[in-house]
């Protein structure tokens, strides 16, 4: 079996880091190497390893999360590339079900992510815990095995998934257009799509998503969501982030339409 190269962002959530790092540590399949870009105000440190590990400094404003993962995917000469969100631990068995399953598909492949609540992580873990806590995205239906193909390109999500590097490569990895938070992942589920890539729900390739303070709507990215958004109009003729949209609209923070997304502190004709 091809060893993968694991990918992961961080921004000021060292604690989280190394819960993922302890998650591969006792993964069943040994990495062939962990890349962490590294966004911190203050350089990450990580514990000694029985796989290879880099840490490359990304340092600046913001959240370049599109030019972040392809950075991360260029440093790495591995075949099989396999990104998890900084927040992820995966499970003994996940990289074994997504390597096994790219080895004979080249897809986009989404691991199952269950979520912990605040306290399920903070000490010492076991599996059989994490398992036990772990609530699944009620929008994404995984198979207890095997993988399911999902027709729905817009369930791509960057959290937990992985990609046949020459694959990633042809699609151009993430547009880094997109800058800061919002849309990256979607549009890069469509133009897999639009290139005949399928999506596969892998099943057994379970990664635990450590709780962590949020907004929700995320006011703080706001100015992010709608430039990435009217980007993603322009390539793709819809909006994403509805949910997202529609609550912005509901404050009164943006003017929404099926054409047009103005921040009102920057719509000249209805300023705030």
């Amino acid at each position: 079996m091809t060893a993968p190269a694991v990918l992961t962002l961080v921004k000021n959530r060292e604690p989280h880091l190394h819960q993922l790092v302890e998650g591969l540590r006792r993964s069943t399949t040994v990495p062939a190497e962990l890349i962490v870009v590294d966004m911190s105000d203050d350089p990450v440190t990580l514990p000694p390893l029985p796989f290879p590990a880099r840490v490359i400094r990304h340092a600046g404003r913001g959240l370049p999360l599109a030019a972040a993962r392809n950075l991360a995917a260029a440093a790495t000469a591995a075949e099989h590339l396999v990104f998890l969100d900084v927040d992820c631990i995966p499970l003994d068995g996940c990289l074994a079900r997504l390597v096994e399953t790219l080895a004979a598909e080249d897809a986009l492949l989404c691991a199952d992510v269950r979520y912990l609540g605040p306290d399920d992580a903070r000490g010492p873990w076991t599996q059989t815990d994490l398992l036990a806590a772990g609530a699944p995205h009620p929008a994404r239906d995984f198979p207890a095995a095997g993988h399911r193909r999902e027709h729905d390109p817009g369930l791509f999500w960057s959290l937990a998934f992985a990609v046949r590097a020459r694959r990633f490569r042809a699609l151009g990895g993430f547009d880094e257009a997109f800058t800061g938070y919002g849309g990256e992942d979607t549009d890069l589920g469509l133009r897999a799509a639009a290139a005949g890539v399928p999506l596969l729900f892998v099943g057994g390739a379970i990664a635990c998503h450590q709780w962590h303070e949020s907004e929700d709507p995320p006011v703080r990215h706001l100015a992010d969501i709608v430039r990435n958004a009217r980007l993603f109009h322009a390539k793709h003729g819809w909006w994403p982030m509805h949910g997202w949209l529609r609550a912005f609209r509901d404050r009164g923070l943006v003017r929404w339409t099926d054409d047009s997304l103005v921040l009102v502190d920057d719509d000249p004709v209805h300023p705030s």
